[in-house]
């Protein structure tokens, strides 16, 4: 079977994240796009070697050629799209975060569980081997009891205009960069956190631009997480996890085909391992096909998307905001 996917949005992300991927991956091909403007749509075809161009997201939906759609739309549609898609009976592989709040993730989660299709967070960095090596380590014991975990995802955006600035998509740093480190942290260490303090640093548009945040999870260990779009934390990306005998820190998580490394300190013998360079986003692409042809497990459930959306709703609540709505 070749799974035939479909793009909902001419989206800048969609080349790196599925298309130039499905040209290396067995058993997937992109096969359509559509866009709000046709005109545009036919422009993004012509430039990645998209046969079918669709008049409208919902034309899309309805083509019975199309198995699966990519959702890169902006946050505050993700809810609404993976549930259209579902009605339709396509499989989803949707960029994170899942949704703009727990409750829509909830929702979406439900349809998705009784819908008998494969519905994908795309957090590609827990597909590559670098991750579930980071997890190996932690799990065997190695580094002792964990007492404390924390991550920074920190990259400027400095085009304010961006619609990541922008309330009414579910934009901010927590939402656009912050949810993967949440993630980073849930993943290390198996658990789920509560929120013992929190902090936005908001824009004029009522966004954030830059939040921090402690938490603590079941376990006893102690975490935080930071992460920015525009502040003095110009660029941060990375995961440690310390423990009773030990810590791991692991750089650029998000891309560690650039600089990626793993550093694992126990009894004060220090040992680096390189990660591989391959992408995280055809490792993502392959497990998504695994799970539609095959039925095999992935990580990033709809389960997982609720549970981090959690996390980032109770971050925004004890920095006393409230959590983001759905796009209208």
């Amino acid at each position: 079977m070749t799974l035939r996917i479909g793009i909902l949005g001419a989206a800048a992300i969609a080349p790196n994240a599925v298309i130039t991927p499905a040209r290396h991956t067995d058993g997937v091909e992109v096969v359509a796009v559509a866009a709000r403007q046709v005109a545009v749509a036919a422009k993004y075809a012509a430039k990645h070697g998209i046969a079918r161009v669709h008049e409208s997201y919902d034309a899309l939906l309805a083509d019975p050629d199309v198995d699966a759609v990519y959702i890169p739309l902006p946050n505050g549609l993700h809810g609404r799209w993976t549930s259209r898609a579902l009605s339709a009976g396509k499989h989803v592989l949707c960029e994170k975060p899942f949704t703009a709040n727990a409750d829509e993730a909830a929702e979406v989660a439900e349809q998705a569980q009784t819908s008998g299709r494969v519905v994908m967070e795309a957090f590609h960095w827990r597909y590559h081997p670098a991750a579930q090596r980071m997890v190996d380590i932690v799990r065997a014991g190695e580094l002792g009891a964990l007492t404390h975990v924390e991550a920074s995802v920190c990259f400027p955006l400095l085009k304010r205009g961006d619609i990541r600035f922008r309330r009414d998509l579910a934009g901010g740093a927590l939402m656009d960069a912050g949810c993967y480190a949440i993630n980073f942290v849930r993943t290390a260490t198996g658990e789920e956190p509560s929120v013992t303090s929190a902090a936005c640093t908001m824009t004029s548009a009522g966004v954030d631009r830059a939040t921090t945040a402690r938490l603590a999870f079941p376990s006893g260990a102690t975490g935080a997480i930071t992460t920015s779009l525009l502040s003095r934390h110009v660029l941060a990306l990375h995961l440690s996890v310390t423990g009773e005998k030990g810590s791991l820190y692991y750089r650029n998580p998000i891309l560690p085909k650039l600089f990626g490394r793993l550093t694992v300190t126990v009894d004060g013998k220090r040992r680096r391992e390189d990660v591989p360079k391959s992408s995280t986003y055809a490792a993502q692409l392959a497990a998504f096909r695994d799970a539609v042809v095959d039925g095999a497990d992935f990580p990033t459930t709809v389960q997982d998307a609720v549970a981090n959306m959690t996390v980032i709703d109770a971050i925004y609540r004890a920095a006393g905001e409230q959590p983001l709505s759905p796009s209208q």
